[in-house]
């Protein structure tokens, strides 16, 4: 029987539950280029109005994988791991994430992607270093997974190509916050990528693309339930993203952050607990550590010693970027033409932030994208964020913007002023309100 695109469209449009056989046609056609993208959007609205079931999420997610390449670490000494964000602001976590693994002798391989809305991209941040390859080739990537223990980069052309070519019609089509669509995007890449253990980073509040701490449930339980139905072993943790994560939002200042982060020079503590906290959760899923709080020691002597800012000095420049990185960043990392303090309009203690405000002001001033074909400034956005709780004046600013010009530089300033919220009390969120372990997973 002939394939006809058009009616998988309008079987999951009316509601209907598609077969395994249905959405790989699908998704392979799509791959292959005899589905359309116009095709691939309605779809995917379709998707977003009518949800999936967990099968169909297994099914979709599998057909994704398989529309490329999947890597084999077999031949490695010592187990293969990884962690992905659901996306927020100042979320530079997976910067510091892979070197610490990498330092505990747990390889990371991770395939990241670029911004989605308001939220920043890994990819974005790393196109910040000067020469480093985004899209090695998968030799280089084996090659320096070997020698760094990490390797940051994007999805090649031979590693889940229907989600990459997916995932920027998403971007621009209104069907980004679809938990079916989100499940499928992620873990895709994450199996492609040959893991033997993932650990997802789920974020809840006004940063996140699921806001409501019950929808981000809802994205963490299908991200385990499907990840552990199709073979991979995958908890997760629910993190707060009511403000920015990091006191830095824009590619190259959060490289910066990162790098800091890494030497001791500075570190955010909410940073440093989520960090530390999904190296601790990994260690234990791999095995490397007999429990969380086990783990936990180990990151934080990982970071602690140095080893940690020396696998990602190693992982930059065997992808390129300068062989000095670490010690001479400032020298490597454009700096915008205008930086200055923003001022909150009065006095008084920060009492809320609308963090995906934070992130569109970001994109405003060039820091991310309103079309998947557009450039990014990679120098802009805004570092000294100051937290919830924060007494500001006229003294104390609420952030420093750093600006392309002037124009985009006034704009930016009356975003991030609308995103802060002065007086009242302030909004308590616990920092990790909840984790779905590995174990509670059923085989679907």
């Amino acid at each position: 029987m002939v394939f006809l695109p058009q009616e998988v469209i309008l079987k999951k449009r009316d509601g209907q539950i598609l077969s395994d056989d249905e959405i790989a046609a699908f998704i392979a056609g799509f791959a292959k280029g005899s589905v359309s993208h116009a095709q691939a959007a309605a779809f995917a609205m379709a998707i977003y109005f009518q949800d999936m079931s967990m099968p169909e999420r297994v099914a979709l997610t599998l057909a994704m994988r398989d529309s490329g390449d999947v890597l084999d670490w077999s031949d490695l000494d010592g187990p293969v791991a990884d962690k992905h964000s659901t996306g927020g602001v100042g979320d530079n976590v997976s910067l510091m994430l892979a070197p610490i693994m990498a330092a505990m002798g747990i390889y990371v391989p991770m395939i990241s992607g670029r911004g989605l809305g308001h939220t920043g991209g890994t990819l974005d941040k790393f196109d910040a270093i000067p020469g480093y390859q985004t899209q090695p080739d998968n030799e280089l990537f084996r090659r320096v997974v070997r020698q760094a223990g990490c390797a940051i980069i994007g999805q090649t052309a031979d590693l889940a190509p229907a989600d990459k070519a997916l995932y920027a019609i998403r971007d621009v089509t209104g069907t980004v916050e679809s938990i079916p669509l989100i499940t499928a995007s992620i873990l895709s890449k994450k199996l492609a990528a040959g893991l033997g253990a993932l650990v997802l980073d789920v974020k809840t509040g006004s940063g996140a693309f699921m806001p409501t701490l019950e929808r981000s449930r809802d994205l963490a339980q299908s991200l385990v339930e499907v990840a552990n139905g199709a073979g991979l072993k995958t908890g997760a943790l629910i993190t707060d993203m009511n403000e920015p994560l990091a006191s830095a939002a824009g590619n190259g200042l959060e490289v910066r952050n990162a790098v800091n982060f890494l030497t001791g020079r500075h570190q955010d503590p909410r940073l440093r607990e989520v960090t530390l906290s999904l190296c601790a959760v990994l260690a234990e899923m791999t095995g490397v550590a007999g429990t969380v709080d086990a783990g936990r020691m180990l990151a934080e002597s990982a970071l602690n010693s140095g080893r940690a800012t020396e696998r990602f000095g190693v992982m930059v420049h065997a992808l390129g970027g300068p062989g000095d990185f670490i010690e001479q960043m400032d020298s490597h990392l454009a700096a915008a033409p205008i930086i200055r303090d923003v001022f909150a309009d009065g006095s008084g203690t920060i009492s809320a932030i609308d963090t995906r405000g934070v992130g569109m002001a970001v994109v405003a001033l060039g820091g991310g994208r309103t079309m998947p074909t557009d450039s990014i400034d990679h120098r802009v956005g805004f570092d000294r964020l100051a937290a919830l709780g924060t007494t500001v004046d006229s003294n104390t600013p609420i952030a420093r913007i750093h600006a392309a010009d002037a124009g985009s530089a006034a704009d930016a300033e009356r975003r991030i002023k609308a995103a802060y919220q002065l007086g009242g009390a302030v909004s308590a969120h616990p920092l990790i309100p909840a984790a779905v372990p590995h174990t509670t997973a059923q085989e679907i």
